[in-house]
Order: structure tokens, then sequence, then C-alpha cells
């Protein structure tokens, strides 16, 4: 277990450094998008501190693929479950999404979607590959017998 807490903070603390940048896209987009011009000071320290958490625990979440015992539909619901939570906490923290129902329901169905197209292209390019090392292998074995 010890193992996999370190290699989530490692994890976690390399992604960590993504989390400002991708907040100073984030804000590009807005201005050019929304014609935001101006942030407060809170607005800009809350954006900070809540895109490294959210960075961090993305980053570290990969590790629960490492843990052998787990099954991989576990460890896809688990990954899944807390991305989702810290994407949505994220969002309602900053006041990019609006608290209620409806945009909670459209967020988890884009959540959805994108997530799961993400897993199915990962899941067809694994599915490639093994197709392509598995023929390598039957090739090689029957040159080894004919020899």
């Amino acid at each position: 277990m010890k193992k996999y807490v370190k290699g989530f903070m490692l994890r976690g603390s390399v992604a960590c450094g993504f989390g400002p940048l991708v907040l100073a896209v984030f804000y590009l987009i807005m201005k050019n998008q929304v014609g935001i011009e101006f942030l407060s000071v809170e607005e800009v320290c809350t954006g900070i501190v809540s895109l490294s958490a959210l960075a961090f625990i993305a980053g570290g979440m990969n590790m629960v693929y490492q843990i052998e015992r787990l099954p991989l539909m576990t460890a896809i619901s688990i990954h899944g479950g807390v991305l989702y939570v810290s994407y949505l906490a994220t969002y309602l923290i900053n006041g990019w999404l609006e608290r209620g129902t409806t945009p909670i329901i459209v967020f988890t169905l884009i959540f959805l979607v994108g997530y799961l197209t993400i897993w199915a292209f990962i899941f067809f390019i694994t599915k490639q590959r093994t197709a392509k090392v598995n023929a390598m292998l039957k090739k090689k074995q029957e040159v080894d017998a004919l020899l």
C-alpha cells in the first residue's frame, strides 16, 4: 500500500505544476469567448489553488491502474468517480458551472461522454496493439517450430 501512496504522491506532484498553466489557458479562452476583462485577486487565487489540486488528483489517480488486485472495471469506476467529483467541485468552486440540477446533469452527461470516448479509444488502440504482438509471437513460434 505504501508503494501506491508514494506513487500517487509522485504522479500528483508532477501533474500539479500543470494546474496553473491550464488555468491561464482557460482564462484566455474565457476572455476571448465571454469577454471577461478583469478577475479579482480572490478569483485568481481560488483558480490557481483549485486547478493545482485538480491536477494533483488527476495525475495521482492514474496510480489506481497499478493496483494489480483491482479488476479493471473497478479501477476505471474509481478513477472516473474521483475525477468526476474533482472536476465538478472545481467547476462549482470557481463559479464556472451554475449551481442547479440542470447544469449539473448537463455537466455529468458531457463528462460521461468524454470519459467513455477516451476509454473507447484506449480500448481499441490496446486491442490493435495486442493483436499485432500476438501475430508477431505466432509468426515467431511458427518459424521456431520449423527450425
